[in-house]
């Protein structure tokens, strides 16, 4: 399985976990393994990992999010923008503008039309400002 098919998985299940905010990780975990496919070791240390973060990238993203409230962010790209932080921010092995580059290609696959730029806008920008 491919890194980009791993991060995949990881933003189901963080897309999954906005649904189900008190449910363990372990919980959702399970869930995807026994019903979807098997859970690469990468898409759940990169989802444990983010949800082990929303509070930091979630003030990031207000910050860089001129004009939007948190809670006025769909979901998916809510999901796409925590995943494309924790990459940023503590994936050593994986380039700022890979993880960039891979966020706006899921929102091409799970989102909107526009909102591939807003994302790249908001991770580009908070790229260049950090």
């Amino acid at each position: 399985m491919n890194r980009s098919r791993m991060r995949e998985q990881a933003f189901i299940l963080l897309f999954e976990k906005e649904f189900f905010k008190d449910k363990p990780v372990d919980e959702i975990e399970k869930i995807y393994s026994e019903n979807v496919a098997e859970l690469s070791d990468y898409g759940r240390e990169l989802f444990e990992s983010t949800v082990l973060h929303f509070a930091e990238f979630d003030e990031i993203i207000d910050r860089y999010s001129k004009g939007w409230k948190l809670n006025r962010i769909p979901k998916v790209n809510l999901s796409i923008l925590r995943l494309a932080l924790c990459e940023m921010i503590y994936s050593e092995n994986v380039p700022e503008n890979v993880a960039v580059n891979e966020a706006v290609e899921l929102a091409k696959k799970y989102s909107g039309k526009e909102d591939s730029a807003f994302i790249n806008g908001i991770l580009g920008t908070y790229s260049r400002n950090k």
